[in-house]
C-alpha cells in the first residue's frame, strides 16, 4: 500500500466535507454534503487507486477513526 493512496476526511471551513490526500492534501479530491458521503467517496477512491488508509476527522478537526481499505495492509491484524 502506498501512502499516497491514503486520504483524510475532513470538515470545510466553509461547509461541508472535503477528501484529500494523506497527509497534509491541501486541495481536495472530492466535496460533499455530509460526512457519511465523503466516507463513501473517500473509500472509492482508496479501492480504485489500490487500496489504503482512510482517516476520519470530527468537526473538531481530531481524527476519530481510521479504516482500511482492501487490498491495504491494516497495521492492526499484524500478528506479534
Amino acid at each position: 500500500m502506498a501512502a499516497k493512496n491514503n486520504r483524510i476526511v475532513s470538515p470545510n471551513p466553509k461547509g461541508g466535507w472535503d477528501v484529500k490526500g494523506a497527509p497534509g492534501g491541501k486541495r481536495a479530491s472530492a466535496h460533499t454534503d455530509t460526512q457519511k458521503e465523503a466516507i463513501s467517496k473517500a473509500n472509492q477512491i482508496v479501492g480504485k487507486a489500490g487500496g489504503g488508509e482512510v482517516s476520519i476527522q470530527g468537526k473538531n478537526g481530531q481524527i476519530r477513526e481510521k479504516n482500511t481499505v482492501a487490498p491495504g495492509n491494516d497495521p492492526s491484524n499484524v500478528k506479534g
